[in-house]
Formats: structure tokens, sequence, C-alpha cells
């Protein structure tokens, strides 16, 4: 990083340009009471690191260098070489009790510099390249807390991957009005016969809209592709809380290919959420009974 970022930098902290977003505000539970109480603490540290990363790259007061040498900042803080980003320390801390690695964080923090200098994705590959620094490492840490084996993260990487890009759907009309950036395919719109420009507008063209519904179509398709994480998970709280973001994640993906995210609600209110996730763990718990029984 440069002089003046540095500087820039060491007069303000990640933590203190928090969005206020919280784990109330994901499409999934973050933690939640399916969780084992003496897990909750690293997964709370690592996604308070991961959430403060994500709002410096969406920060749109900081220019890109100010944004870099935050960024940095954190890493420098989470690998011991620093002391500057108390979210870094504490996430360093619960990771060294638990002999886990820094690794999934460092890869989302590489995501999240990928933002700040990247705002156009030619194709589909391109997508899930950066869904495999962006989302992927969530699902690899959360199986890595579990103890579970490392043969799981194929399929994780699908229910991550399609988790991402569910949420790049959602928000593709704030994501280009706000910053600039667009995660649908170049390509696809394309195809489509429609234009990047026309994410600004207050409805879809039908063009538009048969781009968006494809996609959502394809990223249905990844997600019933890692639906079987679940059932191979071992530990079986951990089981259901991979149910029940599958499940939910099925609901959105469901609404995302027959609304259009410009002008309709493509996300779930708290009943809805509520109720998906009573249904799923439900599901798999007596899915799991069935299977023991047999």
């Amino acid at each position: 990083m440069n002089a003046q970022a540095q500087r820039g930098a060491e007069t303000m902290t990640a933590e203190s340009l928090r969005s206020g977003k919280t784990g109330a505000d994901e499409n999934f539970p973050v933690a939640s009471v399916l969780i084992a109480a003496p897990l909750r603490p690293v997964i709370l540290a690592f996604y308070d690191f991961v959430r403060s990363g994500d709002d410096v790259a969406d920060n749109p007061a900081l220019s890109p260098a100010q944004k870099h040498a935050l960024l940095d900042q954190l890493e420098d803080s989470l690998i011991g070489i620093s002391k500057a980003e108390p979210l870094g320390l504490r996430l360093r801390e619960k990771l060294g009790e638990r002999g886990l690695t820094d690794r999934h964080a460092r890869d989302l923090l590489d995501a999240f510099r990928r933002d700040v200098d990247k705002s156009r994705y030619a194709n589909w590959d391109e997508l899930i390249d950066y869904c495999a620094l962006s989302a992927m490492p969530v699902g690899r840490f959360m199986l890595d807390v579990h103890g579970e084996s490392q043969s799981l993260w194929p399929a994780s990487d699908d229910i991550c991957a399609a988790l991402q890009i569910n949420n790049h759907l959602q928000d593709c009309a704030r994501d280009f009005s706000t910053l600039d950036r667009v995660y649908i395919p170049q390509d696809a719109f394309l195809a489509a016969g429609a234009r990047t420009e026309e994410l600004g507008a207050g409805k879809s063209s039908p063009a538009l809209l048969a781009c968006l519904h494809d996609l959502a179509r394809k990223n249905r398709e990844l997600l019933e592709r890692g639906a079987g994480l679940s059932g191979a998970i071992k530990d079986f709280r951990f089981g259901l809380e991979i149910a029940v973001i599958t499940g939910l994640a099925r609901k959105i993906a469901d609404l995302l290919v027959a609304r259009d995210p410009l002008c309709e609600t493509v996300k779930l209110g708290k009943g809805a959420m509520m109720w998906g996730a009573v249904s799923a763990a439900g599901a798999e718990a007596l899915a799991r009974l069935n299977r023991r029984a047999a």
C-alpha cells in the first residue's frame, strides 16, 4: 500500500466503518440455535471479521487505495503482524483456540479486494471463480469448525456459490446503481439481447427479465447439485443447519425464477424464513431418523 493510504488506514479501522448489517439481515441463519454453543464464538468472530471486510469494499466514501489499505490492515491483524484491527485479533484468537486455519478468512479478503478492482464479469465461469473466493470459503470454514471431511467441500462449494448468486440476482439493481458493480455475466446480457444499463430502470424489459430468469434457473440447478450435503454431514445439529440454509435458498431461487428483482419482492419475510427453517429442519431430522432405523 502507498504511504498516503497507509496513513489513512491508521486513522480508522474496518470495525469503525461497519454498515450496521448483521446476521439477521442475511438470507441464511448465522450461528443459529442449531449450532452447538461452544462453536458459536469462533463462528461469530469469523462473521464479524468478514462482514467488516465486505463493508469496507462496499463503502462509497472510501477510495480504492483506502479500501485496499484497510483490507490489508485486517489481514495483518489476523496473521499477527499488526494490532490495528480488534476484529482481526479476536478472530486470530478464536481460530487458535480451536486449531483452525485462517486461510478461509484470507480468501474472503481476496474476494473483497477483487470487488474493489473489478466491476464486470464476462461469463458464468468468471462468476464462479469469484464465488470460489467470496462464498465457498464460508462453507469450508463451517465444515472445518465441525470437524467434517474435506470430501464434502465440492457439495458445499455448490451450495455456497448458489447462495452468493441468489444474492447477486436479488441485489442486481442496487449493486449497479450504488456501486456500478455488475455480477450478471456480460455474455448473458448479450445472449438475451439485453443491456447492462437496463439494470438502472425501475422495471426489467422483457429481454432483461429473460436474462435474469435464465440465470436464476441455472443457479437453481447449481443449488440442487449440492443438495445432498445436509444428509452427508455427520454432526446432527449442523446437518439440520445445512438443511435449513438449503431450503431457504431454494425458496429464494424459486422467487427469482418467477419475479422481477427490479420491481418485485424477492426476499423472504421473517415469517416465511421461520416457517421454512422449521420445515426444512423437521424434514432433515425425520430423514436422519429413517436412515438410522433402516
